[in-house]
């Protein structure tokens, strides 16, 4: 099973929490993990890339499991200097967020690959989302959960067909052949976008395919949910407001959530952290 991650420094915890919670899903599937990263010294906003060390930890992890595991570390900086969304760096989605568009551009990548965002846990096995067809599909994602409400492709009359870009199986071969990602971010150096790489991604799809929402739960925990997502949501009580929790803030977890399903992969990740840096 083929699975991208992309990120800065920031994105090291993470990745952690991910990774073991796909090792206690995997069983006897081989992991192949890609984390893609960059340096961005050039620009106004200075971050850290996603370091070697963290990567050698996590690939150790990985081979203690199974030795076949991999896990590539991509530098992408060349990249994203020759294509940056210019018109889209001022936002406050880092530029980490946009590295999965220049995955066409990466010969390392295999042609069918498994986008998470560094922010979700995998609760059950992925082999029957993985192994689907994707013939003639770029990619399959879930709904966003309120973007479904709000964005639509009005011009083909289609509703509630608003992908969240957090989960993403991507058929690279034909996002290659569509020119899907290259349209996208020639459009993001010109052209400032509202979640720049998750509208771009719904605009110019012309074969995506929509999964059940147990793939990708972004507002409460179900009991067939096979990824959540910690997705920045709305709450209503008791008075209209965002919420924002992570997975490696283990104490709001538990405190503003209420949820304890992962507290053998927190726990984990509590006494392993400090191996990150």
């Amino acid at each position: 099973m083929n699975i991208l991650f992309c990120g800065d420094h920031h994105a090291e915890d993470g990745i952690l929490i991910a990774t073991l919670s796909l090792l206690k899903n995997a069983k006897a599937e081989e992991l192949h993990i890609y984390i893609l990263t960059m340096y961005t010294q050039s620009y106004k906003k200075k971050f850290h890339p996603f370091s070697k060390h963290a990567a050698d930890y996590l690939l150790s992890l990985l081979t203690k499991q199974n030795p076949n595991n991999t896990l590539k570390l991509i530098d992408c900086t060349g990249l994203f200097v020759k294509e940056p969304p210019l018109a889209n760096m001022g936002t406050h989605f880092t530029p980490y967020a946009m590295l999965r568009l220049f995955a066409d551009e990466i010969p390392q990548l295999p042609d069918k690959i498994l986008y998470l965002d560094d922010d979700v846990i995998v609760r059950r096995s992925l082999q029957h989302f993985y192994q689907q067809d994707l013939t003639n599909i770029e990619f399959v994602g879930t709904l966003d959960y309120w973007g479904r409400f709000f964005f639509h492709n009005l011009h083909e009359h289609k509703f509630f067909d608003y992908i969240n870009s957090g989960v993403l199986l991507l058929n690279l071969s034909l996002i290659k052949q569509t020119r899907l990602f290259a349209r996208i971010r020639h459009l993001l150096q010109t052209k400032n976008v509202f979640m720049p790489d998750q509208s771009t991604l719904n605009h110019f799809a012309q074969f995506k395919r929509i999964a059940p929402r147990r793939y990708n739960e972004q507002y409460k925990l179900k009991s067939d949910t096979v990824i959540q997502h910690f997705t920045t949501s709305f709450r209503f009580l008791p008075v209209f407001h965002t919420q924002t929790v992570k997975p490696w803030e283990v104490e709001r977890v538990h405190r503003i959530l209420k949820l304890h399903e992962y507290d053998d992969i927190l726990d984990y990740y509590l006494k392993l952290k400090d191996n990150l840096i």
